[in-house]
This record gives C-alpha cells, structure tokens and sequence, in this order.
C-alpha cells in the first residue's frame, strides 16, 4: 500500500497538468471530441482495450486479468457547462461562454490517474470498464451509453461513480445508501388567453392573471399534497408574458422544475400540478396545456455497494474522514439510470470548506475543481479496485 500510495504521489503532478487543460478546453454535452480522444490515447496507451462512440462522445476503456472473475465498472463524466468563467486562473476556459463549472475535468483525471496506476501496478483476476460518459448535465449521456449497448457490451456486476463536493473538507469521503439524489422533471405550461385593452380587461380572458395564481396555487403541492416527511420541490423559474402596460396579452408561459425524492411522490407531482393547471385555467376562462418532461429518475444507491465503498474509504482515511451516510441531495444526477441496470454506489469526496476557493458552490463562475483531490480520489479508486477483486 505504502508502493501504491507513493506511485501515485509521484505521478500526480501529471494529471494536475491534465485536469487544467481539459479545464482550458471544455466542452458541451455530446460536443467532448477533444477532451474523449484525450481520454482514449492514454487508455491505448496504458494498454486498455478501447472503445469510442457509445453515446456519441463516450469512451470505454477495459483491462482484462485472467480468464475468470467479477467485472467492475467506474465512472467518470466529461462534460462542461454554458456559463462565463471568472476565477481568473491561468488554466481558466479558453472557450467564451464555456467552463467546466462542475468538476468534471477534475473526475475525468481522478479516474485516468487510478488507470494508470491500476495498469502498471495493481495485480487482479477480472475485468474492468472504465466508463467516461458525456453529456451528464441535462444530456442524458447515461441513457444514450446504455441505448448503444454499454452494459451488453461491457458488463458489469457493479458500478461506481464519485463526485466532487463543495463545503465539504478537501479529500473527506460522504457516503449515503438508498434514495440520494432526487429525480427531476420539467415543464412549460402554456396558457392561451384572448388578449385586449388594459383599460377595457372585460373584453379579455387575462392569460397573465391566470398564470399568477397558478404560480401561487402550485406551491401547495408541496405543503398540502406531499407527506411532510418526504423531499419534493415545485420551482416556477420562469413566467413570460406581455410587453406593454397596457396590453392584456394574449398567452402566458411557466416554466417549471420538479423534484422528488421518491417515485411515488414523483408520480404524485406530476398529477398534481396537472390537475391545478386545469382547474385554474376553468376557473379564469382561458385554456392550458401542460408539456411534462421526464428528466432524470431518483438516484438510489444500493446497500451491499455502499458498504463496500464505505469500508474502502474508512481503510484509506480513517472514520474521521469519512461521513458513513450523509444527506440526501436535491440535485440530480443521470448515473442514477445506470444504477437502475447495475447495483453501485456513488460517492462524494470533498472539494472544500470554510473560506477555501474549493467551498465556491459548483454551477458557479467561481468554481474550480481542487487539484489535491486528484491523489487521493485516484487513490481511492486504486483501492477500490483491488478490494474488488480481492473479494
């Protein structure tokens, strides 16, 4: 272990170099042809087994010991987002309007450095898939991976994937098993009015009036139709409608984004905020339709999994760095579709707390991914791996 420990010490200088250039160059959902044929040479190069273009941009990477033995797969994604970097670091995105504002780079570097080390280094009897995805924020690069055969191609008895967290202490290892990040939905509500004179509203069926209560009627999904003990959010993020003063429009849009927890409580919202549309836009004399767009399903990590996981880090750091079930979380994250295929588990390591630049929230102009996590994350997969198949 301490061969192991100083192997990767000494190598991670290289993939800080790596994680800041694919940080220079990002790119968007389904467009990672620079930062997936990055990932592929050096797969190649180590001696994986490679495969491009599941999912469009999506890299594979299998290393096959022996003849026999589990299959294990890891995962990292690749993908950055459309926001205008201003942390001011020499590596910062040479792209405008583009930055890798949630640690995706730096995941895409833990697990190539854990590769390298796992090929020159690490004896073991089976077969690992290295999983770089595309398209995770909002893409459905995991649907469209496993639409292309990922798990018929490469499969797998369990799958694992690790996310950087901010507020957390740099390397500080959360775990949590069940239900983990919420689902998330979306839906435009359109509502068709007859639009007139404000001065004259009597002559108008007033699409605006109508698109004001529901906003207010829809926030009682959550507190009079939800069991007060389960996680749901209805967020009206948007109400566009009308130019002039003194215009009635003629239509109105809501733009909404819905979350849960639990996929009866999903369903629950989904009819829910159905109904009220309807029954307020009755009530107002003017007609409504609701676009609902399924998004990402809850993410549930699986029991055996993540006390697997769990162990592999409290042998690694030590209980006082590792949080044995942390909470849940209301973001959402597409891993959860292969975690409905595979059981497996996925994992926060600590990006930052307190005053440090690592505690900046990802999806913020001011993130950047903390570079010390590169040695101990890689690490941790390292270990992972061999406890894998040690078992």
């Amino acid at each position: 272990m301490t061969y192991l420990r100083e192997a990767l010490s000494s190598r991670v200088g290289e993939f800080i170099q790596l994680r800041r250039d694919i940080h220079r160059h990002p790119e968007l959902a389904f467009e990672e042809h620079r930062t997936s044929e990055l990932v592929a040479s050096k797969l190649q190069a180590w001696g994986y087994e490679v495969h491009r273009g599941l999912g469009g941009t999506g890299v594979v990477g299998s290393l096959k010991r022996g003849q026999q033995g589990r299959r294990l797969g890891l995962r990292a994604d690749m993908d950055a987002l459309p926001i205008q970097e201003a942390t001011g670091h020499e590596w910062a995105s040479s792209q405008p309007g583009l930055m890798h504002a949630c640690g995706h780079d730096g995941h895409t570097a833990m697990l190539l450095a854990a590769a390298k080390s796992i090929a020159q280094d690490t004896a073991f009897e089976g077969t690992l898939h290295l999983i770089f995805q595309p398209a995770e924020e909002g893409g459905g690069g995991a649907v469209r991976m496993m639409q292309d055969g990922l798990f018929d191609l490469f499969p797998c008895d369990a799958v694992f994937a690790m996310h950087n967290m901010p507020g957390v202490p740099v390397g500080h290892f959360v775990f949590r098993q069940g239900a983990t990040m919420a689902s998330s939905d979306y839906a435009t509500i359109h509502i068709h009015g007859r639009g007139g004179h404000g001065a004259m509203p009597h002559h108008a069926a007033d699409p605006l009036v109508a698109a004001a209560s529901m906003v207010m009627a829809l926030q009682t999904v959550v507190s009079r139709n939800v069991d007060p003990l389960q996680m749901a959010v209805v967020t009206i993020g948007a109400l566009h409608a009308g130019q002039a003063n003194n215009v009635i429009p003629d239509s109105a849009t809501l733009e909404l984004s819905v979350r849960a927890l639990d996929p009866a409580v999903r369903q629950l919202l989904a009819q829910r905020i159905k109904d009220l549309v309807a029954a307020q836009a009755q009530s107002f004399g003017v007609r409504a339709e609701v676009d609902w767009r399924a998004g990402y399903c809850v993410l549930v990590n699986a029991e055996q999994e993540t006390n697997f996981a769990r162990q592999v880090a409290l042998d690694m750091v030590g209980a006082e760095r590792v949080t044995l079930n942390g909470p849940a979380l209301t973001a959402s994250e597409d891993f959860a579709f292969m975690l409905e295929k595979i059981p497996g588990s996925y994992l926060l390591i600590g990006n930052g707390d307190g005053d440090s630049a690592g505690a900046c929230m990802v999806h913020n102009p001011r993130y950047d991914f903390n570079d010390n996590n590169i040695e101990v994350g890689s690490q941790y997969w390292v270990n992972l791996t061999k406890a894998f198949f040690a078992n």
